[in-house]
């Protein structure tokens, strides 16, 4: 069984995302000790649309699935309104949880200024 998983990444991430065969995120910088997957597309939208493009230029949603079994050693953390709720994996969990990922990590919605 698999957890449908949703992020907002920018051009940057996405060309490392493609870079791994759409298989894996790439691992965090120094300063991200945290990854965090969102558990809805609405929220997803969200920040793409408020954050990421502003700050970038350009943002983009993606969509995959994970192994659930897999995903209860990580709670679900809201840290907003009813529809902030995103995962907190560690990056030093990374490697772990993109071995994790069930097929492929697919492009959903894109963005520009």
């Amino acid at each position: 069984m698999t957890t449908t998983l949703f992020r907002p990444v920018s051009k940057k991430e996405l060309d490392l995302i493609e870079k791994s065969n759409w298989t894996k995120f790439p691992p965090r910088l120094q300063e991200q000790p945290i990854f965090y997957p969102v558990t809805n597309l609405e929220y997803a939208r969200q920040i793409t649309v408020e954050w990421n493009v502003p700050a970038y230029g350009n943002g983009y949603v993606v969509k995959f699935e994970v192994n659930s079994d897999y995903l209860k050693k990580y709670k679900v953390e809201n840290v907003g309104g009813l529809i902030h709720n995103e995962l907190w994996v560690p990056a030093e969990d990374l490697e772990e949880f993109n071995n994790n990922i069930v097929g492929l990590i697919e492009i959903i919605e894109s963005y520009e200024k």
